[in-house]
């Protein structure tokens, strides 16, 4: 991929979500797969968590803007097959763990770089799943091949497309069907328009690009290579100079918006979404860009996502401001629990071993 796209790639996303701040999104909360999606879900009255209750149509940009760029470039193909019941499951892991540092990893990132150490604690817990699920992978995990969707059952692969076009039309609309946030993170956002062009741009840099900050690692940690992290790399660098150039970047711990100080539970949080992320083939944005160029299986897990974030509030498993309850601290240790057991369960050799 031409070192062009690298800089455009992170350039969009860096720049992109600081300003997505500066025009009303809540403090290093330009872009976040995790958390808009959980805020969609508060949306959709999936969880009743009244402050987090908005369609951000950020996401639903991302899904439109890489369906149109992989139909223009040909590289729409419906698939799926693969597991799809272990991926919803593996997705709904991965949520949890996002909610309880309150990110994903691209927001981890884009955390740092508004001054947020907690990033750090958090990233390297990220690193060290991605480095659990590759052990995992080396020992012949595989969750099975996709198979190509002929006739009429490819129209299941437009479906993320539809739900993003009638999101979009509902909020535009400002619809009585979803839930809107009074107060709090889901009350604030930049306009619709400025929200879904930046969606629309991005997430057809991200389907070209093939961005995925676990993928970045796992290919570097395999086979040296350094494409996705430059990316990455440059939406940090970027990301940080904007901050400091619009006077957001506040270096420390402490007083950080949508941020806690639980290290151990950042750590972990981070950690499971490595391990989940790994497993799965991608982080929480690439399964939603796979989601919109054909692949059911990364709708499946998407929807997972969802529905992960129901569980988390309606169980009290997400932290906040204050911290991680201990419901989700017992949550996120029998998740990683669930994770290793489809990580060692769906090996090749057990699987033919079952099977004979």
């Amino acid at each position: 991929m031409s070192s062009v796209w690298i800089v455009v790639a992170g350039l969009s996303f860096g720049l992109g979500a600081v300003l997505l701040v500066q025009a009303g999104n809540p403090g290093n909360y330009g872009f976040c797969a995790a958390c808009h999606l959980r805020d969609i879900a508060g949306a959709l009255g999936i969880h009743k968590a009244a402050p987090l209750q908005y369609a951000r149509p950020e996401i639903m940009g991302w899904i439109i803007g890489a369906f149109v760029m992989s139909k223009t470039s040909g590289e729409f193909r419906p698939r799926g097959g693969s597991a799809p019941f272990i991926r919803f499951i593996l997705g709904a892991l991965m949520m949890l763990g996002a909610l309880v540092f309150l990110g994903c990893p691209l927001r981890a990132l884009l955390r740092l770089a508004g001054g947020d150490l907690n990033g750090i604690t958090a990233l390297a817990g990220f690193l060290a799943g991605i480095g659990t699920g590759i052990v995992f992978l080396r020992n012949g995990f595989s969750l099975g091949r996709a198979r190509t969707i002929s006739g009429p059952a490819a129209g299941s692969s437009y479906l993320p497309v539809v739900f993003a076009v009638i999101l979009t039309a509902a909020v535009g609309s400002g619809s009585g069907y979803l839930y809107y946030s009074a107060q709090g993170p889901g009350s604030l956002h930049a306009s619709i328009l400025f929200s879904l062009i930046s969606g629309l741009i991005t997430g057809a840099i991200a389907l070209k690009t093939r961005m995925c900050l676990s993928g970045g690692f796992r290919d570097f940690f395999l086979v040296k290579d350094t494409y996705l992290l430059k990316i990455y790399g440059l939406i940090f660098l970027s990301a940080v100079f904007a901050n400091l150039f619009f006077g957001t970047f506040k270096l420390g711990f402490t007083g950080q918006p949508l941020a806690h100080t639980m290290h151990f539970w950042n750590f972990l949080g981070l950690y499971l979404v490595g391990v989940c992320a790994t497993l799965l083939g991608g982080c929480p944005l690439r399964q939603l860009i796979m989601a919109a160029d054909g692949n059911t299986d990364a709708g499946v897990c998407v929807l997972g996502m969802l529905a992960g974030a129901g569980i988390a509030h309606a169980l009290n498993l997400a932290a906040s401001g204050a911290g991680v309850p201990f419901n989700g601290q017992l949550a996120v240790g029998i998740a990683l629990a669930a994770a290793f057991v489809i990580g060692w369960s769906f090996r090749e050799k057990v699987l033919i071993k079952a099977t004979a």
